[in-house]
C-alpha cells in the first residue's frame, strides 16, 4: 500500500509563473467516485496515462495505488465515466527539495487555481510562498473527484 502525504491550497496570484520549471496537459475521469475510494483515468499529453485507486477521506494522507496504462485503454474507458471529464494544465514549480504542483483548471471550473505539495512526512515544513491562499486540504469540494461530479459553480 502506498500512502500520498499531500496538502492543498487555493492560489491568489500569478507570482508562481515565474518558476515554472515545466507543464503537462491532463485529461483525467472518473470510473467511480464513493464515499470509501475513487478509481481514476488519467491522460498527460496524450502520451501516458495512468489507473489511480484513492481513498476518499479528506486528509493530508491518504492511501493511493497508482498503474501505469496503455493511452488506447485509457481512451476508451471515457466511455464508462460518471461524472464529467476534468482538463487542466499541471504546472511544476520547485522549492527547494520540494515541488509545487499547479493546477489551472479548465471547461466547467475554469478559474480554479489549486497548488499541491506532496510531503515525506506529515510534519514537514515547507516554504509558504506568496501567491499561496487558503489551504483546503479537509475540504472535500476541492478534490477532483468531486469536481467531476459537480463544479464549485453548483455548490
Amino acid at each position: 500500500m502506498a500512502d500520498e502525504i499531500e496538502r492543498k491550497f487555493l492560489v491568489t496570484g500569478d507570482g508562481w509563473r515565474q518558476a515554472v520549471v515545466a507543464k503537462r496537459h491532463l485529461r483525467q475521469f472518473y470510473l467511480a467516485a464513493g464515499d470509501r475510494a475513487s478509481i481514476r483515468v488519467r491522460i498527460a499529453d496524450r502520451t501516458h496515462a495512468w489507473l489511480t485507486v484513492k481513498s476518499a477521506d479528506a486528509s493530508v494522507r491518504r492511501s493511493e495505488f497508482e498503474y501505469e496504462i496503455p493511452v488506447t485503454d485509457a481512451d476508451a474507458m471515457q466511455a464508462l465515466a460518471v461524472g464529467r471529464v476534468i482538463a487542466k494544465v499541471r504546472y511544476i514549480v520547485p522549492t527547494g527539495d520540494l515541488r509545487w504542483e499547479i493546477d489551472v483548471f479548465e471547461g466547467d471550473n475554469a478559474g480554479l487555481v489549486i497548488a499541491e505539495i506532496e510531503l515525506r512526512t506529515m510534519d514537514q515544513t515547507f516554504e509558504r510562498p506568496d501567491w499561496l491562499g487558503a489551504e483546503v486540504t479537509d475540504d472535500r469540494r476541492y478534490y477532483n473527484a468531486a469536481l467531476a461530479l459537480r463544479s464549485l459553480d453548483e455548490g
